[in-house]
């Protein structure tokens, strides 16, 4: 009997665990986990990348059992692209990319990055063929590093690497996806599954998460904050050579305007945006920025304290140092520098001919000048002496002296060599010059 009893009592306490206190702990496990939504959107460029690494490490530091980042972008640089899929594959936790709109070009590559993919009913994903700046397909060789990049991306999870091909080379042929011979591959979320391209169609973000089996997690979405938008804004490499320009006209035209008005401080902030923006987006540290302060401030004591151009050197070799120092691609930083300088000579052009001497630049141009209606007369012409004769006291050869009447005047020959005492006429006097023919023969 007692051993029957030990027995029950044994069962029960089994039963309580199991239906009490096991459940319990698996909800107060879900109710621990966290999840992270992280925004892909607008162009993949290195302002997105900066927000991305801020993002991801916030995710890890608060200790994220999942990572979704939902896409929406039509693509964008390569380098940028690269960079983010890294830090997607390189993340602690498991990540999903949720394609809500668009994953285009660079974002059907950083879709491919992630753990696993979602695309909500009528979202496209594909066409991701490498495009230069001029809008044509870019060059044998950046094209092949890009077609492998897709492929080896599709492999990373098992994906069949053959559509990620057919999403950036034309040439491959795959008709039963209308995506014949010369044409992109773009795949619509059913396809996507058709293919394992997606492992959920899931309607919206709470669908998704029921699908990741994640839908009592706490959800945490990440923002994109006011300084990290503007970084986005003036780092694209489209603004970069206008706020550069921006700067340098506004700092000249400041120069034609007595005190500081409106083109200065619309030079100042083009300037400070720049550095702002790239500061924001780790690309520039405080060397550039004390670099850049250097810099004017030399080309301002040129500006009011001439030194013979060493002082303008020195400080447009500092400011252009510190552009390059900011800048997170020589080559573009270099091209808007350019555009700007180009820009720059225009307008010093244009400010001379219209504007002429005003402002602190009329330290650099001679305003005084001399006029005979203001009394000044650099040499007296003597053109009443004309016609009236003389006698050479000197040889002409063909300069020397004549008497005329009791005044000695220096004068030079018409022609040739005058010998002293011969007769001369007065032909032509223009200031301080007096020609004279001989009329002795």
């Amino acid at each position: 009997m007692v051993h029957f009893v030990r027995k029950s009592a044994a069962l029960l306490l089994s039963l309580f665990v199991l239906f009490v206190v096991l459940p319990h702990n698996e909800a107060e496990a879900a109710e621990n986990d966290k999840v992270y939504v992280i925004p892909v959107e607008q162009t993949v460029e290195n302002g997105l990348k900066a927000f991305l690494e801020r993002a991801v490490e916030d995710a890890e530091s608060a200790g994220a059992d999942h990572i979704i980042f939902e896409i929406d972008t039509p693509g964008g640089a390569v380098d940028a692209a690269g960079d983010i899929a890294s830090l997607m594959e390189d993340a602690s936790v498991p990540t999903t990319a949720y394609v809500v709109e668009k994953a285009m070009s660079a974002g059907a590559f950083l879709a491919l990055s992630a753990d696993e993919i979602a695309m909500a009913p009528g979202t496209q994903m594909g066409a991701a063929q490498v495009i230069n700046g001029s809008g044509n397909a870019a060059g044998t060789k950046a094209q092949s590093s890009w077609e492998k990049n897709m492929q080896n991306a599709a492999e990373l999870n098992g994906r069949n690497p053959e559509y990620a091909l057919a999403m950036a080379d034309p040439a491959v042929n795959l008709p039963e996806y209308s995506a014949g011979e010369g044409e992109l591959l773009t795949l619509t979320a059913s396809e996507a599954a058709e293919v394992n391209y997606a492992e959920y169609t899931p309607e919206n973000r709470e669908a998704l998460l029921q699908e990741l089996n994640l839908a009592d997690a706490e959800v945490e979405e990440i923002e994109v904050s006011a300084a990290e938008k503007i970084a986005r804004f003036v780092t694209n490499p489209v603004l970069i050579p206008i706020l550069l320009s921006l700067g340098s006209i506004g700092l000249i035209m400041e120069l034609y305007s007595p005190g500081f008005g409106i083109p200065g401080l619309i030079g100042i902030s083009s300037l400070g945006l720049f550095f702002f923006g790239h500061m924001i987006a780790g690309f520039a540290g405080y060397e550039a920025l004390i670099l850049a302060g250097a810099g004017l401030t030399l080309l301002a004591v040129e500006i009011f304290i001439p030194g013979f151009g060493i002082f303008g050197l020195l400080g447009a070799g500092a400011f252009i140092g510190s552009l390059f120092f900011a800048s997170y691609s020589a080559l573009n930083i270099a091209v808007s520098i350019l555009i700007a300088l180009i820009l720059s000579v225009v307008t010093v052009i244009l400010m001379f001919s219209v504007f002429k001497k005003r402002g602190p630049v009329k330290r650099f141009v001679l305003e005084d000048s001399v006029t005979t209606e203001e009394g000044f007369i650099s040499n007296e012409s003597r053109s009443e002496l004309i016609g009236r004769t003389g006698v050479s006291i000197t040889p002409l050869r063909p300069s020397g002296s004549i008497q005329l009447g009791e005044e000695r005047l220096d004068v030079v020959s018409e022609g040739g060599y005058i010998e002293k005492g011969l007769d001369v006429k007065i032909v032509k006097a223009e200031g301080s010059r007096i020609i004279v023919r001989n009329i002795s023969e």
